[in-house]
């Protein structure tokens, strides 16, 4: 029966419900409804109770999905409605007005629009029969529910795309790889409509789905990685149960097989021949040797191995290298061309991870032959010893052998060897060395205390043209013997106070002494031997290297006596004994309350003159406040000082050549525009005023010539004029220059004035009133040190 046909069916059983609903009647009620439903079945005598037919009861109405066409799906009927249209119905809950209306006079039920199952599978409903004059219920409001048909409207779908598996190879037939899930957004409980079928689209022969489960499955058997290592497989997915009409979806599972240790690994060559020379260090790299595997990851991993006698296998090793793995040749001896010259061996690699279950263990492995040449090497001298040590006493005497090295050269020709010392180690040159035999003697005078060691470096040295040469350390140690005295371990400034009593101990001591004996050291600590026992002071040995000094009695004062020399013998336990003598200074003091004595800084000077802290700040103020007087004294006497002798060369009037000092003076009173008694105006200093002069100079003499000319020109000259400017200029742009304003401001009085030039620059060489005694005017050649040509122009 096709999908259609089952359509209809469904709709005329719907029908057929909802005929049955409707005539059925409601059973008689008991209660307050009993006279309005016996006002809508018809007129009955009061007080009789009718059995009312169960009729308005609902349960489900059924509509196709995708159906466009609106249609009538059902009908409500109340048992009161006599086909008056006095009944109304009413249609309410999910849909209604929407999906669903009703007539409200017939009650039958209509589509508005088409349904989609996938977004609602079924509504909730309500309806009511309301009489239209008293607008009172005639039915209860009674629930039911619209449900939505299936179709066969979506196809299956695939999800969590792509699909990845992995399988092992070799794996057997019917092994699971990968489980494909497709769903269907139709109703599973209708028809065929979700019902799905897988199948294989691509893939075959090699793997196989099952139909129902989608589980793909291997169907060949022995896959080998090594051939081929990735497959597409292909699902297809129909609902219907893959009947024709129905829908289908497709999904691409990319499935790789995983590796297996199902190969060996097989070397390249079946012999390798490698070359070193002999002077190559150990860990050299000899060669590298390389195995192939098919497989891949941890199963195509191996061991190299070599396989030959035990001399042989000791001079060279190899190891695997783990991103390559290839097998290195290592040179774990030193080699020696004169005595082997070729090494054969056997190499092996084997794989790490071996599966009997799939190859026997011969297979897991291969091997090869190496064949390594040495090659001949021109080589320096070998020494017989790695290293050399020997001892010497400290009082051993110059020319005293301490020890001898050897060196051979190991080639065939066998060259002779000469010895040397090593400049930078043998700096002091306590040491040298016979070159044809290798002794070492003692060259200069050992001392253990300075040097306890001496490391040499020995040169041997071929005598061919080469010259090859290797060294060796030789390291001598100096033994110690009893040369130096013992001494006091410190300076030592004991004390005793005032207060002290008989017996008490004044000063702690210990000694230290260069040497080192083997036994250790011990010291002996006594007074210098006298006729009379040291009525103060006495030594007491503590025989643990230390000692005390202990005052004698208790009658100690500073105004007795202020300090005490003690003489300290120090022996140590040599053979022979050597001895050292110190002499303390013990000084009386006046301690604090604690026992304190101050050893420093004013009080302790104090203490030391025999003065109290007191008297001795005193004295220190008073010398203080002198020495501020007298230098106050001595200042003011070299500022009058100062004072007197500016006055002095301020009043002389004739001054020294240099401009610094130049003034102008006036020595009468009277002249005209002047005031009388001028003060002497000394020119403003200046660091730079030597360098100038020479420019001054020729500022002169550019003056003398200009005046010279500006007799015969008159004021209104433009030479003269511009000549008068740059004068001007120059004066006021030099602070450092005689006051050239006045020489040029009365430079030039005019050629028709009877008293000429009132300039002092020419008094000199014209007889004028200018140059009288009377005149009240002086002359300014002492501006330029009196000499005529200077003050001439």
């Amino acid at each position: 029966m096709g999908a259609a046909e089952d359509t209809k069916v469904r709709s005329v059983l719907a029908a057929l419900m909802l005929l049955f609903l409707l005539s059925y009647t409601n059973s008689i009620a008991v209660g307050p409804e009993a006279p309005r439903l016996a006002l809508a079945s018809g007129p009955k005598s009061p007080g009789q109770h009718y059995r009312l037919k169960r009729g308005w009861i609902w349960k489900q109405l059924f509509v196709p999905e995708e159906d466009p066409t609106p249609r009538v799906i059902g009908q409500l009927k109340s048992d009161s409605d006599r086909g008056e249209f006095g009944i109304q119905y009413i249609l309410s809950g999910e849909g209604a007005g929407d999906a669903f209306e009703i007539d409200e006079y017939s009650g039958e039920i209509r589509t508005l629009k088409k349904l989609d199952r996938e977004e609602k599978a079924f509504y909730v409903l309500q309806a009511q029969a309301i009489n239209r004059l008293s607008q009172e219920p005639e039915e209860p409001q009674s629930e039911f529910i619209i449900k939505v048909q299936d179709i066969n409207d979506n196809a299956p779908r695939f999800h969590n795309q792509p699909y990845v598996a992995s399988v092992p190879e070799m794996c057997p037939t019917g092994t699971t790889v990968f489980q494909v899930t497709a769903t269907d957004a139709d109703d599973p409980t209708f028809g065929n409509n979700a019902k799905l079928i897988y199948s294989i689209l691509q893939g075959e022969p090699y793997f196989s789905v099952e139909p129902k489960t989608g589980i793909i499955v291997t169907s060949w058997p022995d896959m080998d990685r090594e051939a081929k290592e990735q497959y597409l497989v292909v699902v297809q997915v129909k609902d219907m149960l893959g009947m024709s009409g129905g829908y289908s979806a497709s999904a691409t599972v990319s499935v790789s097989l995983s590796d297996i240790n199902d190969n060996g690994p097989i070397f390249q060559h079946h012999l390798y021949t490698f070359a070193i020379p002999e002077d190559a260090v150990v860990g050299t790299t000899v060669g590298r040797v390389k195995a192939d595997d098919a497989d891949i990851g941890g199963n195509a991993k191996m061991n190299y191995s070599l396989q030959v006698d035990l001399e042989e296998n000791a001079t060279f090793t190899v190891h695997t290298d783990p991103l390559t793995q290839e097998g290195i040749i290592l040179l774990a001896k030193p080699l020696d061309y004169e005595t082997k010259r070729r090494y054969v061996m056997v190499a092996e690699a084997i794989n790490e991870e071996v599966d009997p279950r799939i190859l026997s263990p011969d297979e897991f492995s291969d091997r090869t032959t190496l064949k390594i040449m040495v090659d001949d090497v021109d080589e320096p001298p070998v020494f017989l010893s790695p290293v050399y040590e020997w001892k010497v006493a400290e009082n051993a005497g110059v020319g005293i052998a301490v020890g001898a090295v050897s060196a051979r050269d190991t080639d065939a020709a066998n060259d002779a060897v000469r010895y040397s010392l090593d400049k930078h180690s043998s700096a002091g040159k306590a040491f040298s060395i016979d070159p044809h035999d290798g002794t070492i003697t003692i060259a200069k005078p050992l001392d253990r205390e300075t040097s306890a060691w001496h490391n040499l470096t020995v040169v041997a040295k071929e005598t061919t043209l080469k010259r090859l040469s290797s060294s060796v350390l030789a390291s001598i140690k100096v033994l110690d013997i009893n040369d130096n005295a013992p001494q006091l371990a410190g300076h030592y400034q004991p004390y005793i106070c005032e207060g002290t009593q008989a017996g008490e101990l004044i000063q702690l001591l210990s000694a230290t002494d260069p040497d080192q004996p083997p036994e250790g050291h011990h010291f002996y600590f006594s007074m210098v031997p006298d006729k009379h026992i040291n009525p103060n002071f006495t030594i007491r040995d503590h025989q643990d290297n230390t000692a005390g000094i202990v005052a004698r009695r208790s009658t100690f004062t500073r105004r007795d006596r202020g300090r005490y020399l003690l003489p300290v013998v120090v022996t140590d336990s040599g053979s022979p004994a050597l001895s050292s003598t110190a002499t303390l200074t013990i000084s009386v003091c006046s301690c604090q309350p604690a026992g304190h004595c101050p050893s420093g800084g004013v009080e302790a000077l104090a203490l030391s003159m025999g003065v109290s802290l007191q008297t001795f700040v005193t004295l220190l103020v008073c010398l203080l406040l002198a020495a501020v007087s007298s230098v106050l004294t001595l200042l003011l006497w070299r500022h009058r000082r100062k004072q007197k002798a500016a006055q002095k060369k301020a009043s002389e009037l004739e001054l020294p050549d240099t401009v610094s000092q130049k003034v102008l003076y006036y020595a009468q009173s009277g002249g005209p525009g002047l005031d009388a008694g001028l003060p002497v105006v000394p020119l403003r200093p200046h660091s730079r005023r030597r360098q100038k002069r020479l420019a001054r100079d020729e500022v002169r003499a550019s003056i003398r010539m200009s005046l010279r000319e500006s007799h015969l020109v008159g004021p209104e000259d433009d030479v003269f004029r511009q000549f008068i400017l740059d004068r001007l200029d120059e004066a006021d742009g030099d602070p450092c220059a005689p006051p050239f304003d006045c020489l040029t401001a009365y430079a030039y009085e005019g050629s028709g004035s009877s008293a000429g030039s009132l300039s002092s620059l020419e008094s000199c060489g014209l007889e004028s009133p200018a140059s009288t005694p009377r005149s009240p005017w002086a002359r300014l050649s002492p501006w330029y040190g009196g000499v005529e040509d200077d003050t001439v122009f």
